[in-house]
Order: structure tokens, then sequence, then C-alpha cells
């Protein structure tokens, strides 16, 4: 893709951490924060937000501060999810959920080409792909960098897929800081939080009542400054930027998992035979769930769909994982048929393979594949098994 074809989609797809110019922060006194909604959605967009549903903390479109999921937080700890009260109402005092802006970006079902029977023969078409124009709110730092990642997957190169630069071009995202942290985040290590560096139009750090209750915003974009304009509001003060900055740094205080990722491709692909991993796969129940709820795996399978008579096919690409026993079917066998090779073909593509394929891990250490999967096996401690008996 070349520079100008890159410039349409926008700051929020290009810009990097190293790039990014830091802005003045202004202040959102916090029962104004209805105000931003109503102004995106004024402007066509489809807000989707954190809220509660089913026991967990997911994204959903929302119209009202309201569907907030004010006054709760998450406890996490490997294989262990719940909702908490807080002993405040803080609207964002969470860390993630199931749930990743991916799904929005990336649907898990697609409908990518149909065939129509016809008197002159099998003609094709394209879907009609209808665009939702997405605003994103409490986007975590983490998870802009899992965007970021999936930008190279599906931007960079000869192959662009067109129904996630399409979706891309239209997001909008306000971005959340982290003023906490859960036992399983190791963004820290990863170099992807948890404060929010680029890659947003607005970024918001939530303060207590204490502090003034309220959001300090600090501009990513010209789109997100066209909006700032918008809701009229004044400059932070220093007590209020101040406040913003403790809570930013409580959150990177209270992260205690590391990943140690000195030469991490060698020391695990020179190290596929290693008994660590006949170890793991006593564990793991090859159920699929750290990958469906990583932010950036991306592993799909492709199927033709007819009606019943036959006349009219659809081809339907939808998530799929590498745990599948069928995923690494071919030549008329399953190359990868058991749960060891299933979860080092995993591991070893999201930590060191994915490093050859991008030029960057596919991990950004937010956590939800240790909290998500059934017997809490941590990927950290399966990589630092490995490192300390290295063969």
């Amino acid at each position: 893709m070349g520079a100008s074809e890159m410039s349409s989609i926008g700051s929020s797809v290009v810009d990097s951490p190293e790039t990014a110019a830091p802005s003045a922060e202004s202040f959102l006194p916090r029962q104004q924060l209805q105000q931003l909604f109503d102004i995106l959605i004024a402007q066509g967009y489809q807000v989707i937000g954190p809220t509660i549903s089913q026991g967990a903390i997911i994204y959903d479109e929302i119209h009202s501060v309201s569907q907030l999921p004010q006054g709760w937080t998450d406890l996490q700890e490997p294989g262990k999810y719940r909702l908490e009260r807080r002993t405040d109402e803080a609207l964002f005092g969470y860390v993630v959920g199931p749930h990743s802006w991916k799904r929005y970006l990336f649907p898990p079902l697609t409908t990518v080409a149909i065939a129509d029977r016809t008197d002159a023969g099998w003609q094709l078409t394209d879907p009609v792909q209808t665009v939702p124009k997405y605003a994103f709110i409490g986007v975590r730092a983490c998870e802009l960098a899992a965007m970021k990642i999936q930008d190279k997957v599906f931007l960079d190169g000869g192959y662009i897929d067109p129904i996630y630069r399409a979706r891309r071009e239209q997001a909008l995202i306000v971005a959340v800081n982290c003023t906490m942290a859960a036992t399983t985040c190791f963004c820290t290590s990863m170099q992807t939080g948890p404060r929010c560096r680029a890659g947003f139009d607005l970024a918001l750090t939530e303060l207590s009542v204490t502090d003034n209750a309220g959001f300090t915003i600090e501009v990513g974009s010209e789109r997100g400054a066209l909006i700032l304009q918008e809701l009229r509001i004044g400059v932070a003060s220093d007590s209020e930027r101040q406040a913003a900055e403790r809570a930013r740094k409580q959150a990177e205080s209270q992260i205690t998992k590391h990943l140690d990722t000195t030469d991490i491709r060698n020391v695990l692909l020179s190290n596929l035979e290693h008994p660590r991993w006949a170890e793991v796969a006593t564990r793991c129940l090859s159920c699929t769930n750290c990958t469906m709820v990583c932010p950036t795996c991306f592993c799909t399978s492709v199927n033709e769909v007819a009606d019943l008579q036959g006349d009219h096919v659809e081809r339907e690409r939808k998530w799929e994982s590498c745990f599948n026993l069928d995923f690494s079917y071919m030549n008329g066998g399953v190359i990868r048929n058991d749960i060891r090779s299933r979860y080092r073909q995993w591991l070893t593509h999201k930590l060191a393979s994915w490093i050859d394929q991008f030029g960057s891990s596919g991990c950004v250490g937010c956590g939800r594949c240790i909290t998500w999967c059934p017997v809490g096996i941590d990927l950290t401690e399966e990589v630092a098994a490995i490192r300390e008996v290295a063969t």
C-alpha cells in the first residue's frame, strides 16, 4: 500500500508511539460525557462501548452513559473471571473482558462471494457490503497495539483485505487509559501499555470524585480535534493533569506478571522438542478459548453454503482456530493430530514465527488467553519453563 493510500485511512491506523506528538490535555466533566456520545451519534456513528451482559463486561452498541459498567470491576486470575462492585462509581474501572474490537473490524462470519445458477451458467458476484461507521469507546492501550498488528496482517503487503480496510477506515477510536491492572496483565513486557501512546482519535483518563470527577482528554488525530471543538471544554488544570498521571502510573505499578522476551523467537524455535510441550498438553483441553478471545489471532476457514435447490451458493469466511483438529488437514490427512503439536503451533506462531511474518510479536500482553483458559494455562509460565531448561 502506497503512502497516498495509507493517508486516506486516517491517523488512528498509521500513527505509532515513536511518531505520535503529545497534545495538551483538556478536561471533560463527568456529567458532560453524554455530550460526547450525542455528538458521535449525530455524526452518524454507531457507538460501541463496554456494557454488562451475562456476567461479563462486553462490547456492544450503546447510546447512553447509563449503559456503561458504572461501579463495576473485573477480578481476573488464570482460569477465573468475576465481576465485583467497586467502592466508587467509576465508569471505566475494569480491565478487559472476553470481547475484543477484532469482532467489529474482522467479523466472525462474513460472506465473501456469491454464485447463482442462471440459464447462461454460474454467475459470480461480490456481496453488497454495508460498511458500518463505528465509534469505539473505551479502547485500551493493548487493544490499540492489537489493531496495529492486525493492520499489518490485513493492510500491508501484496494482499489487502477490503472488508477489514473499509471498516478500519470508518472507525473512530476513543481510547481510555488504564487506571488499574489485572493479575493476568503483562502489557509492560510487550511494550504495549498501559498508557495509550498513539493510534487513537481521542484518549481519556478517568479521574475519581476526590480528584474532580471527569476525564482528561488527549487528541490523537484531526477527527479527534474536530470532536473536541464541538465539546467546547477547557484545558485541564495542573491538578487535573497530575491526578491523571497518578491514575495512569497506578495501573503500571499493579502489573506483576512479566514475560521475558529476550531472544524469544530463537528460544522457542530451537526447542521444538522440549518436554514442556508434552507436559502442557496434559492440561490443555484444545478448547480454542485462547484463540477466540485473542485480539490478534486471524485464522479463518472458508465454506460454501448452498440453498436447498443448489442454485444459490455463498462463500462464507468464519473464524477458525489452530487448536481445532481439522484445521491442519491437508493432502488427505491431519498434520497436527495431537494437542502437543497444536499448542506448540499456537505459541510458537504467536511469539516467534509471527516476528518472521510481520516484524513484531503477535502478543500484546492483554492476558485474555490466561483468564479465559478453563484450566488456567499461563503462556508466560510456559515460556519461562522452556527458557529455564532450554536445550
